[in-house]
């Protein structure tokens, strides 16, 4: 459960501000949207190298940044 603390006088908006937040740092809806599918193992393997090779490619400077 997340709790947000609100000092008095803080704006509601502010308050839904952290809320929002906190709620996305969690990675809920992340994970809800993974799970909408299943995935095979070695699926899932392979999105993980492509990615990795990706960003491996992006540090070494071999594909330019948008």
């Amino acid at each position: 459960m997340i709790i947000v603390p609100v000092k008095e006088g803080e704006s509601v908006d502010k308050a839904l501000k952290k809320y929002k937040r906190k709620f996305e740092k969690t990675g809920i809806m992340k994970e809800l949207r993974e799970r909408k599918a299943y995935k095979k193992p070695s699926v899932r393997r392979r999105e993980e190298i492509i990615r990795a090779i990706y960003i491996q490619k992006l540090q070494q400077g071999l594909i330019p940044k948008k």
